[in-house]
């Protein structure tokens, strides 16, 4: 355990890079191969979009890196923070600060902004996507990318947690969103028997379906017992799942620049 955490301290931005393609990459072809859906779509134009997204999500989260960086030191330094009130041996640390980050930095964030109607505004962006796969992990308004790096500091000063193991929730977080997005279609016993202990790619196509309470459902992203615990948890057939938001209906979701001005319409 602590090499992965040493590795992870000193991890370079490009093997980080790396992370977030290979993931794309790897889904992407599974999606050929056995798909959920056999949509009728220009598979590269769609892409396309979600990774301007994608891209725009990585410029917002280089600009807050400093800001974590900083905030990982001063927790660490000063014994700020839930894992430095008790002597725990180091796998649980790590465990314990991976639930914390996910809890409050993934699902806490989420579920606000389903709530709260202008923050929900930017976040309909992720959701008006039709076509779903695994590019659509990282399909955030700018905007949005902001609320989550935000949440994700704020985490790390509840947790107290170190740089290295930030750097592993982030590298975790982005390969089991890529995964619970992707347009696969996995055995029914292995989703389910996946969706007790992470969020499988069947539990959370729920969220995306264009009908509440649905769409308010099934936030978690990494750890699926949030869900469970604090009672958003639905169940829903895949086969009876249509994307989007009711909503958006008449929005051409694969056209940026009407994306990017969907929050600041009537």
């Amino acid at each position: 355990m602590q090499n992965i955490v040493t590795y992870f301290e000193q991890i370079p931005s490009w093997q980080r890079a790396l992370i977030l393609i290979c993931g794309i990459t790897f889904f992407w072809m599974i999606e050929f191969i056995r798909p959920l859906f056999h949509f009728q779509y220009n598979k590269l134009k769609h892409a396309g979009v979600n990774i301007f997204f994608t891209c725009t999500t990585v410029v917002i989260n280089f600009i807050f890196a400093f800001l974590l960086l900083q905030s990982c030191d001063f927790v660490t330094s000063h014994h700020i923070g839930i894992v430095h009130q008790f002597a725990l041996p180091l796998w649980s640390e790590v465990l314990i600060t991976l639930l914390i980050l996910d809890l409050v930095g993934a699902y806490l964030i989420h579920f606000i902004q389903h709530k709260v109607k202008w923050m929900w505004r930017f976040h309909i962006v992720h959701h008006s996507d039709t076509h779903v796969d695994t590019t659509t992990a990282n399909r955030h308004h700018p905007v949005e990318s902001v609320f989550r790096a935000g949440f994700t500091i704020l985490a790390i000063w509840i947790s107290g947690a170190g740089i290295g193991v930030a750097m592993l929730y982030q590298s975790i977080s982005v390969v089991l969103s890529q995964f619970n997005h992707a347009n696969i279609k996995l055995p029914i016993f292995i989703d389910k028997a996946l969706s007790f202990v992470i969020v499988s790619p069947n539990m959370h196509k729920v969220h995306h379906h264009d009908v509440v309470p649905f769409t308010d459902s099934n936030y978690g992203n990494i750890f699926s017992l949030w869900d469970r615990l604090f009672g958003t948890f639905l169940k829903k057939r895949p086969s009876d799942i249509h994307y989007g938001v009711d909503v958006l209906k008449r929005s051409n979701d694969q056209n940026i620049m009407e994306q990017l001005k969907i929050p600041f319409k009537k």
